[in-house]
This record gives C-alpha cells, sequence and structure tokens, in this order.
C-alpha cells in the first residue's frame, strides 16, 4: 500500500468536504451514514471550515484520518469521536466510559481490499489508545453497523470487533437497528 495514513489539517476542508460528499453519494450511503448528500451538500462552507478545524486539532474529541495517495488524492478517512462518560451517544443512550467512536468511515471503491481501510482503522485506534498527551488515553473503541450492511460488519468483525448486544434504533428509519461493536484490547 502506497499511502500516507494521517490526520487532516484544518486547511483542507475543502478535501474533507469533497471526500465526505462522495462518500454520501456511494450505494451502501443509506445504510453507512446518518445524512444525506443534500443536507451535507447545503452546508457553508465556514461548516466545513470549522469541521476540519476540529478534527486537526491534536488535543481534540475528535481526529479525522485519511489515506493519501503519492498523487495527493485522498483514499479514504475515518473519525474517531470521544465519547465522555455522562454524555450522550451519537446514536442515543448515555456514555458510561470514556470511550473512542469510529464514524464516518469511507473508502473510495478503487481502494476497498488493499489494506487501505486496515491502515486507516489501526490509526485511529492506535491514537484512540495512545497515552493522553500523544492520543485519548481510551480502553474501549466501538462502532455501530446497520443491520443492513453486512459487507461492512464483515470488514469489522475481521478486524476483530465484535458484537456488544447493544442495539440502537436508526435516526429516520422506523424500525431499522444498528448493532454496536466494540474491540477488545487484543483484538488490533
Amino acid at each position: 500500500m502506497e499511502h500516507l495514513i494521517r490526520p487532516v489539517r484544518a486547511d483542507e476542508w475543502q478535501k474533507v468536504r469533497d471526500l465526505r460528499l462522495l462518500a454520501l453519494r456511494d450505494p451502501a450511503a443509506p445504510v453507512a451514514f446518518l445524512e444525506t448528500y443534500e443536507n451535507a451538500a447545503a452546508r457553508t462552507d465556514a461548516f466545513w471550515q470549522e469541521r476540519a478545524e476540529g478534527a486537526a486539532a491534536p488535543g481534540g474529541s475528535v481526529r479525522q484520518f485519511i489515506a493519501e495517495g503519492p498523487d495527493g488524492g485522498w483514499a479514504g478517512s475515518v473519525t474517531v469521536l470521544i465519547e465522555e462518560p455522562g454524555t450522550q451517544g451519537a446514536l442515543g443512550g448515555g456514555v458510561l466510559v470514556r470511550q473512542a467512536h469510529l464514524v464516518g468511515v469511507f473508502v473510495r471503491a478503487e481502494h476497498r481490499g488493499t489494506g487501505v481501510t486496515e491502515a486507516l482503522f489501526s490509526a485511529a485506534v492506535d491514537w484512540a489508545r495512545a497515552p493522553e498527551g500523544e492520543g485519548a488515553g481510551v480502553e474501549r473503541v466501538r462502532l455501530y453497523v446497520h443491520e443492513g450492511n453486512p459487507r461492512a460488519e464483515a470488514f469489522y468483525r475481521k478486524f476483530g470487533f465484535v458484537p456488544s448486544g447493544e442495539v440502537a434504533p436508526v435516526p429516520g428509519d422506523p424500525g431499522a437497528r444498528e448493532r454496536e461493536m466494540v474491540l477488545e484490547r487484543s483484538g488490533a
């Protein structure tokens, strides 16, 4: 794999926006993301600038990792949200322990199966578990997968995530569920 895996920089907001819009046009987007293309496309430049700035801050509660090719193009991305005890999680429910929540997973179709997704996940998990100052210093890493997204669930299992037994309703999709999966310390 010839991709550099690194955090985004604040000045890359246009690339952050463009990759997100591309992700939201992917055929799996309806079961992979909680946002529509139309909503994301309508957001202002200021929104995308703030989003990139927040995801680039080393000590912040959000960190976005990208896979950058030799030509400077981005092959994919994953974002880590640090959730604090006593807050509400991204899909509702109270957060009981300080944890990392992986979201916004996307790899361009032509790069799937090449090791890019594994490299992005390794960087995200390594940062989440690294001691504070170098990373987030959390023990628990989780994500949610839509019950109608078996391709993503298969990758998560291969990486070492296991179902926790927790489920959450999908906002805007009555009857659909997202399953929580967690990565045990020895899983990566």
